[in-house]
């Protein structure tokens, strides 16, 4: 299905019942990824599955920033009117839910995965290889992340949600700034995931269902 929002349209996929649970995935992906956590998913909820602009089978965009990601969601509640929302968001996705969570009191419930304020709170290997593979490919997508986000902490103190702050052992977010992301948000919950790196658990993978469930109840 298709949703005219933000001035582009966006592909999604509903499966399930009850609540509703939006997933969102990270730069480059599409919403495939969590295709075995979604079959656990909708034996409780309701689940959105989201093409960000630029991904999947949504419409291309010239530009990508994550203020605009936001900002279709946002439309996206308005449109299906969606209320009391889980959401869940995976690498950019979890950028864009902090986002959401700071403009729209639609968010009930947060959950974040590998989330970064700005990009000098990824590690420096990972910062070199984006880097690296945007001087060669000039891909726009990795342009938004070395130019962004820029989340002040002070900011994230306006999410009311009740929120969850994932991260592997091994993530390309550095462990400081997750902790900083968890410190910030009133009452939010920390869980670095050991032996766990930035897409192991998540990546058509059940684990991050598990865990989602573990929050939830």
């Amino acid at each position: 299905m298709y949703a005219a929002v933000n001035g582009t349209k966006i592909y999604y996929e509903i499966i399930g019942k009850g609540r509703p649970l939006i997933m969102m995935h990270g730069n480059g992906e599409d919403h495939t990824i969590f295709d075995v956590a979604a079959g656990k998913l909708r034996e409780k909820y309701k689940v959105y599955l989201i093409d960000t602009r630029g991904h999947g089978k949504s419409d291309k965009v010239e530009e990508y920033h994550y203020k605009d990601m936001a900002d279709d969601m946002i439309a996206f509640m308005r449109m299906l009117n969606l209320s009391d929302v889980i959401f869940y968001g995976f690498s950019d996705g979890g950028i864009v839910g902090l986002l959401l969570a700071m403009k729209s009191e639609r968010i009930s419930r947060l959950i974040v995965s590998g989330a970064n304020l700005k990009f000098a709170g990824l590690t420096k290997r990972c910062r070199f290889l984006i880097r690296f593979l945007y001087f060669f490919s000039r891909d726009p997508k990795l342009k938004m992340m070395i130019k962004e986000p820029d989340i002040d902490v002070l900011d994230l103190s306006q999410i009311k949600a009740k929120t969850t702050v994932l991260a592997g052992q091994r993530d390309l977010v550095s462990e400081e700034e997750t902790r900083r992301i968890a410190a910030s948000i009133p009452g939010a919950k920390l869980r670095i995931l050991e032996g766990e790196g930035h897409g192991s658990y998540i990546v058509h993978n059940g684990k991050i269902a598990d865990l989602i469930l573990e929050e939830l109840n």
